[in-house]
């Protein structure tokens, strides 16, 4: 089972080894989830400022950060559940700085390649419903990100 993954590197600086190895991460996560085959992501790799702007916009907050999630099967306000169709499930989007990447991956002593891989299972953990508001789910998520990481083969070290 696969997903339908959609790359939109706005920057110009992913490798295609680098969007390869987020596919498989991703893929490995959505099996261990059991997701349904065909579901459907994007990730979308911006600048400092790009996601800045987003964050403000929709978060409120002025300020750059590493990866934000906006999960497609949250129910706003007014909002129905459409189910029984043969439509693929449509996930959400991941958004991630490419700036805050390397420079998370210098700071925590790791490739960029580590970082990408992680930020984009983080993003795509929280699209299925894991958070780490409260400790007991915080706790949850990072076991989860380690297992996936983990069997893909991409350690901290």
């Amino acid at each position: 089972m696969t997903l339908s993954i959609d790359f939109i590197d706005e920057t110009d600086q992913l490798t295609d080894e680098q969007i390869a190895q987020i596919q498989a991460i991703l893929n490995i996560a959505a099996n261990r989830e059991e997701v349904e085959g065909g579901s459907e992501v994007s990730v979308t790799f911006v600048s400092n400022d790009r996601i800045r702007e987003i964050n403000r916009d929709y978060r409120h907050k002025d300020q750059p950060t590493d990866v934000i999630s906006f999960a497609l099967e949250e129910l706003g306000e007014d909002e129905i559940e459409i189910v029984g169709t043969d439509i693929p499930r449509i996930l959400g989007d991941i958004i991630i700085s490419v700036e805050r990447a390397k420079e998370q991956a210098e700071e925590y002593n790791h490739s960029f390649s580590r970082e990408l891989g992680f930020l984009a299972l983080h993003g795509f953990l929280h699209l299925l419903g894991y958070d780490h508001i409260e400790k007991e789910d915080e706790t949850e998520m990072v076991q989860r990100q380690k297992e996936i990481l983990d069997e893909y083969g991409l350690t901290r070290d």
